[in-house]
This record gives C-alpha cells, structure tokens and sequence, in this order.
C-alpha cells in the first residue's frame, strides 16, 4: 500500500526529531563530564566517580564516558555516520544502565530508567537510519550502509558486556582485600 505524501512528511519529521533529540541529550550528558557544562563534574570529578564505580582507569573511562556521549550525540544530530554513532551512543547508556540497575528500574530511586532508555532509542537509530534528513543522506549514505548497520548493533553488546565485566573484576578486587581483613565491604 502506498504511503500518502502526509504519512511521509509527517514521518520524516518524526524521525529527525526524534534523532537530533536523542542527539541533544547525549551531547549535553557527555559534556557535563567532559566540561562541567550544565551541573556535570567535569573529567576530573567524572574521573573520580569513574574509578568508585569500578572503571579503571578513571581518567581514561571518564574521557571515553565523556566523548562516547558527546561525539555521538553531536554525531547523531547532524546525522552522520548513523550507526557508529548510534551503537557508541547506545553502548555507553548500556553500560550506565548497567550500573544503575541495582537501584531498580525508576529513575527517582537512581535506577536504570534513564539511561536504558537513551540506550534503547540510539540503538533504535542504528536499525531506523539517520532518515532523509540528515548529512548522511546528503552524503549519499556513505557512512551508513546495510552493513555498518549490522555491524554496529553486533558491536553494542560485545563493547558494554566487556566494559561490564571488567568493571565487576575491579569490584571484586577492590573487595577482596577488605574480605580477607574481615572488614565489612562499602
């Protein structure tokens, strides 16, 4: 069945919106760590609650936190390079999911609602494409191929599952000595 010229218009619309939305919230959340912009630490503060939460080094994971939000987001608004952009964007919310999962899943509780989400909608890009809106589609798609596409939505799970694990192992050796003292763990 053919689609009638306000169906499309009306979804093109709906999907760079939604795009450069998501896009405009991981920029802001990664230049918070980066910068201190709108409230955040900055990487020096991001850096020192990076390495709490297990991510060593500290520094490295907050820079990498910090450009993984930004430089997708800024990625995703302009809609290039779609789904290198989309699987960095929805790995990085992945792993902060992740860590935010032990609270539950609302976000007034510090649960994972927040980032699950951004993680669900930028991998959500990956499969839609950047739309006709956008510099991929001016670029005649060059940085969006069938399968980039593939590729990057194998990538988000392998990346955030390897980021999580290695962020359990420094748990558990942050841990160990505390155990081994018979002291309570923090």
């Amino acid at each position: 069945m053919p689609q009638s010229v306000p169906s499309t218009v009306s979804s093109t619309i709906a999907h760079t919106l939604l795009r450069v939305g998501v896009g405009g919230v991981l920029v802001a959340h990664g230049t918070q760590k980066l910068f201190g912009w709108f409230g955040g630490s900055g990487v020096e503060g991001t850096a020192q609650a990076m390495h709490a939460m297990g991510f060593r080094p500290g520094r490295r994971n907050a820079v990498l936190a910090g450009w993984g939000e930004a430089g997708a987001g800024a990625a995703l608004v302009l809609g290039l390079a779609t789904p290198a952009a989309g699987a960095s964007a929805a790995t990085a919310m992945g792993v902060a999911a992740a860590v935010h999962a032990p609270n539950g899943f609302f976000a007034t509780k510090g649960g994972m609602e927040y980032p699950a989400l951004l993680s669900l909608a930028a991998a959500c890009t990956v499969i839609a494409g950047p739309g006709p809106v956008s510099l991929d589609a001016a670029t005649r798609n060059i940085l969006d191929r069938p399968w980039m596409r593939a590729v990057a939505l194998g990538a988000i799970p392998l990346v955030a599952g390897a980021q999580i694990l290695g962020r359990r192992k420094a748990l558990r050796e942050d841990a160990a000595p505390a155990q081994a003292a018979g002291t309570p763990e923090a």
